[in-house]
């Protein structure tokens, strides 16, 4: 009597194909929206200020610790600058690819379908940095009549005026190289632009951070 041998089974696993997402047209335009709301806030804001109020004018709001308070800069954070045209000039330029490259690679996540919400904190991010753009490339021309320097096309100036000086106080005695000079939380004078770029990096930060990782 022989024995039969059973045949070897061999198992396959089978991979399924990835599928593509397809994004639709609310997958753009809640983000374009946003962009949209931001840009007309932020420069209708400046708008005001330019045309009602003289340069370093303050008005106050709340009991002294929020202010409208006019500057102008040419940029760079907390009013630093490049020096010379050409240095505004790089600086412009450099923002504006900068820009570009942010709202390229926002519409590639939109096409990878990942998490609505990176999705509208990079929007905040792209409409903070074009508003201040704006400012950058027209205002040396819109303005032109009553800007407080020499301007032209590329050679604006970027408007800033929400201050809060929340707190007032001195160093303490001990304090080395400082001891009993004034401080003030929060010192820098900023716009809803600024607002908006900051707003949307830390909500990447706080909630996003691995979505960014599984890209």
């Amino acid at each position: 009597m022989t024995e039969e041998t059973p045949e070897a089974t061999v198992s396959e696993e089978v991979v399924e194909p990835q599928q593509t997402y397809i994004p639709t047209q609310a997958d753009y335009l809640g983000p374009i929206l946003l962009i949209v709301i931001v840009l007309f806030l932020d420069q209708w804001l400046k708008h005001w200020v330019k045309t009602t109020m003289f340069l370093g004018e303050e008005r106050t709001l709340f009991d002294g610790w929020a202010k409208i308070h006019f500057v102008e800069n040419n940029g760079i954070a907390f009013g630093g600058h490049l020096p010379g045209a050409l240095g505004k000039l790089a600086l412009t330029s450099f923002r504006i690819l900068a820009a570009g490259g942010i709202f390229w690679y926002l519409m590639k996540l939109i096409k990878k379908g990942i998490p609505k919400g990176l999705i509208y904190s990079g929007a905040l991010v792209f409409a903070g940095a074009t508003g201040n753009i704006i400012d950058s490339i027209f205002y040396g021309v819109i303005y032109k009549n009553i800007n407080n320097y020499e301007g032209g096309f590329l050679f604006g100036q970027v408007v800033d005026m929400l201050y809060f000086p929340i707190l007032r106080r001195h160093f303490p005695s001990w304090v080395p190289m400082v001891a009993t000079h004034p401080y003030e939380f929060f010192r820098p004078v900023f716009n809803l632009a600024d607002s908006s770029i900051t707003c949307g990096i830390l909500l990447i930060i706080l909630f996003f951070r691995k979505s960014l990782k599984d890209l």
